[in-house]
């Protein structure tokens, strides 16, 4: 007698004749019977669990019954191979572990009930930990297969590689190596430590100051600046500033402003609260410490409702100018004089980036459209002083101009980051793998490594070759995921200065934390002055 599997997809077969009558209902009842048992009740809620797969022959060979002991490999291969066996159920979920059912919808009944987003968020939580395991390993994967510094180095002696391919794959082959390390911030007030998590950070271009904004838990939020520098034993140390600024509005986007002399200034957006309008301001860098004898320099806000984004222009012929994207409209403003020139567009701005040669101003909307902006035409009218315009699938959340300016990367809501060439407006190099649905999340591009980084809203790190486009890392967040801790990245061959440490800072709820190129790091101990 042969009992119905859904494994096998096979009804009863009732066998004709009156001898076999009494058999075949002797079974029925056995397997009412156990029916009964796998739908009764647990501690964790109503559950089914899933028969068992019966063979005709049931004297298995000895090679079979071994083949079946569990093992760490094929029971992970098994489990998921019987969680895509499984039927789904309407209202319930197999779990391949405990091979049964498990109501998902609360019932009468159900003292733990159980939602599909709880579900993924465990498997979620489960692949974190593993690759935060992986990621302690001394020895890991190589970023591309075959490579490793004593083959690189070789094939450069015997003149295969190019100086400039070498240099880019020997970077590709320490950020594979890079190991978490926590940083200790340190205070002039050491009795208040940060307990405020850390919601953006923004490098200086010497890699020396970071700019934070922390969010605070009473609401609204607090920024200031960490100095950084690297000690001649080889470690990293950072310094909060002994004066922060605090506000109720909400800081949408920041870039470093060089007025005076380099990133002598800060200029933020911060977004209306209330009866509070939104502004955008431009803060000397020396205002954040009280220690510093110097006076603050160039000091002004402009109130601006609904800002997004803003850019710094460095060419020369608009050096004291910079620009506000906001709903529908480009505002491009003279901080010295006060010139304001406004751009209407059909969408929010929410990207921006000034070229370096030649004061092109380009523009990422939520339309999905990118377009470019010569300030030398701004007396063109019906929106004819679009230089060039082109669309990705979703709304624009970043755009970085690399340094041959022909070429422009651009990210969008849908996880899409591209690489556009500006001149035939056709995208020709994409990166895969990033992760997005409706945050506005940055990308960072390091053109001297080679190397391109963002955060997705998965709180995964990744980083790409710039060149191919080939997924190099992907870092998992050191905490449990979640949409209001996001990390945020700060990259650099020179961390703290000319001399500095090349690695990657990541700043996640209130820990600091730094990747160095250097795989025998340790905190105030001797590493050698070179990677």
């Amino acid at each position: 007698m042969k009992k119905w599997n859904w494994r096998e997809g096979q009804r009863p077969y009732r066998r004709r004749g009156g001898g076999q009558r009494h058999s075949w209902y002797r079974g029925n009842r056995q397997r009412s019977t156990q029916d009964d048992q796998w739908s009764g009740h647990y501690d964790d809620g109503p559950s089914f669990r899933a028969p068992q797969r019966r063979h005709d022959n049931q004297s298995a060979s000895p090679s079979t019954s071994s083949s079946s002991s569990p093992s760490s490999s094929s029971s992970s291969s098994s489990s998921s191979k019987a969680s895509s066996a499984a039927p789904e159920l309407p209202g319930f979920y197999f779990d391949p572990e405990k091979n049964r059912y498990f109501r998902l919808l609360p019932g009468h009944n159900n003292c733990n009930p159980l939602t599909r987003e709880q579900l993924q968020e465990k498997e979620r939580e489960k692949q974190r930990n593993k690759m935060l395991a992986e990621d302690e390993k001394l020895r890991k994967k190589a970023p591309r297969t075959g490579l490793n510094t004593s083959l690189l180095l070789q094939r450069r002696h015997l003149g295969l590689l190019p100086e400039n391919s070498y240099c880019r794959l020997v970077h590709e082959v320490k950020v594979g190596g890079m190991r978490r390390h926590k940083l200790e911030i340190q205070s002039t007030d050491n009795s208040n430590p940060n307990t405020d998590n850390f919601r953006l950070i923004v490098g200086d271009s010497a890699c020396e100051r970071v700019f934070t904004v922390n969010d605070v838990s009473h609401g609204g939020c607090k920024y200031g600046i960490m100095n950084f520098s690297s000690s001649s034993r080889g470690s990293l140390s950072v310094e909060m500033c002994d004066n922060l600024y605090f506000t109720n509005r909400k800081v949408n986007s920041i870039c470093w402003a060089s007025v005076n002399y380099p990133d002598s200034h800060v200029l933020l957006c911060l977004v209306g609260v209330a009866d509070t309008p939104g502004c955008v301001s431009l803060l000397p860098a020396s205002l954040f410490s009280n220690s510093n004898p110097d006076q603050p320099g160039m000091l002004c806000s402009f109130k601006i409702s609904s800002a997004w984004s803003c850019a710094w222009c460095l060419n020369p012929q608009f050096d004291k100018t910079f620009s506000t994207g906001l709903s529908r409209r480009v505002i491009v403003k003279d901080a010295e004089t006060g010139r304001t020139q406004t751009y209407s567009t059909g969408s929010d701005v929410l990207a921006q980036q000034f070229a370096l040669r030649v004061p092109v101003l380009f523009n990422g909307c939520r339309s999905g459209e990118i377009f470019s902006m010569d300030l030398r035409q701004r007396g063109r009218r019906d929106q004819s002083w679009k230089a060039s315009r082109f669309h990705q699938e979703s709304a624009i959340t970043s755009v970085r101009v690399l340094q041959d300016e022909n070429y422009l990367l651009a990210a969008d809501m849908l996880g899409q980051i591209k690489l556009w060439d500006v001149r035939v407006t056709k995208p020709v190099q994409e990166y895969k793998g990033h992760y997005n649905e409706h945050a506005y999340l940055p990308i960072h591009v390091n053109e001297p490594e080679g190397l391109l980084l963002a955060v997705g809203q998965d709180c995964y790190t990744r980083l790409w070759s710039l060149k191919d486009g080939h997924l190099l890392r992907t870092i998992p967040s050191p905490h449990p995921t979640a949409n209001d801790q996001i990390p945020s990245v700060v990259f650099s061959s020179k961390l703290g200065g000319c001399r500095g440490l090349p690695g990657l800072l990541m700043a996640v709820k209130h820990d600091l934390y730094y990747f160095p190129y250097n795989t025998d790091y340790q905190e105030g101990g001797e590493q050698p002055a070179g990677f």
